[in-house]
């Protein structure tokens, strides 16, 4: 155990795919004191995700979850509900098990590092990163389907009764700015959000188009606007931290079990937040056959971030 405690993040638990249902035995405190921030996708099932959070609760002082795309999806056991009300009912599930989430008061963080607001968000993506500059959405969403990227969102995500999915961030972003407006200003912000606030995390992305579902245009100044400290992502499978206008980004998804079990994953899972960490937490370097990967702990070799 550290002698001080921490504000710790995780994403992309994916706790359903075979290869990643340990995966939690390896999210542990460092401090009695630590907070978790659990920033999506842990799961598609509504009892797998309630069920990974409660025994996340157990261990972390405060959890803090936000919702990922996966959390969203409609599946068979989903009684034919929308991707809103299992939204809403998640929220309700997470308040019964004491894990805040973004329809509750924001949580200041007092410990090392702080006093800063934990913000938790939900404002999905408006297909507003189109390939080109100017293109319309549905030019570039076209595109999209005629280079074969679509995201599987397209056919599980119900936005009812919103028209769409756009519509649906349109009236998140809406909320959640009046809500930040009213925040006492004498503390920074740590800004949680499923999708990256900004494109550029995206530009690593083999396939361009997929950024059409990573984020919105709007929320570009958003680390400035509300004096973030910190910005918490996950979504991209890509775990590293990022550095823009002076604010860290720090995106902390663990992945699918091909992804992690062929690039590494962060050690800890857990990476910290708060306080800002003496040396980087995820360090890539070029592995066998010029392969970019993980750097094991204490391991050596060219660092690729600049490259990434």
């Amino acid at each position: 155990m550290t002698r001080d405690p921490s504000l710790r993040a995780v994403s992309d638990l994916h706790v359903g795919h075979r290869g990643n249902a340990g995966v939690l035995d390896d999210i542990q405190p460092a401090h009695p004191g630590d907070w978790l921030i659990v920033a999506g996708d842990v799961a598609e099932k509504a009892d797998h995700v309630i069920g990974a959070l409660e025994r996340l609760v157990d261990r972390f002082e405060r959890v803090i979850w936000v919702p990922g795309n996966h959390e969203l999806w409609i599946g068979s056991d989903d009684d034919g509900i929308s991707s809103t009300t299992k939204y809403d009912r998640l929220v309700s599930a997470c308040r019964s098990i004491g894990v805040d989430t973004p329809e509750d008061p924001y949580p200041l963080w007092t410990g090392p590092g702080g006093p800063a607001w934990v913000v938790p968000m939900f404002l999905l993506y408006d297909y507003s990163w189109t390939r080109s500059p100017g293109q319309s959405r549905q030019s570039a969403l076209q595109g999209a389907r005629e280079r074969r990227v679509v995201a599987t969102d397209e056919f599980l995500i119900d936005p009812a009764p919103y028209p769409d999915v756009a519509a649906w961030c349109a009236a998140r972003l809406v909320a959640t700015t009046t809500r930040l407006a009213a925040l006492d200003p004498a503390h920074p912000t740590v800004l949680v959000n499923h999708w990256p606030l900004l494109r550029a995390p995206t530009e690593v992305l083999r396939h361009p188009d997929f950024a059409l579902w990573c984020g919105t245009g709007q929320t570009a100044d958003w680390h400035r606007r509300y004096r973030a400290s910190a910005c918490v992502y996950g979504h991209l499978h890509i775990p590293r931290s990022t550095v823009h206008d002076s604010v860290r980004f720090e995106e902390v998804s663990l992945g699918y079990p091909r992804e992690w079990a062929a690039r590494g994953r962060p050690d800890p899972l857990a990476r910290q937040v708060l306080p800002v960490p003496a040396l980087r937490q995820v360090r890539w370097i070029r592995g066998e056959m010029g392969m970019p990967r993980i750097a094991r702990p204490g391991e050596t070799g060219p660092d690729l971030e600049e490259e990434r």
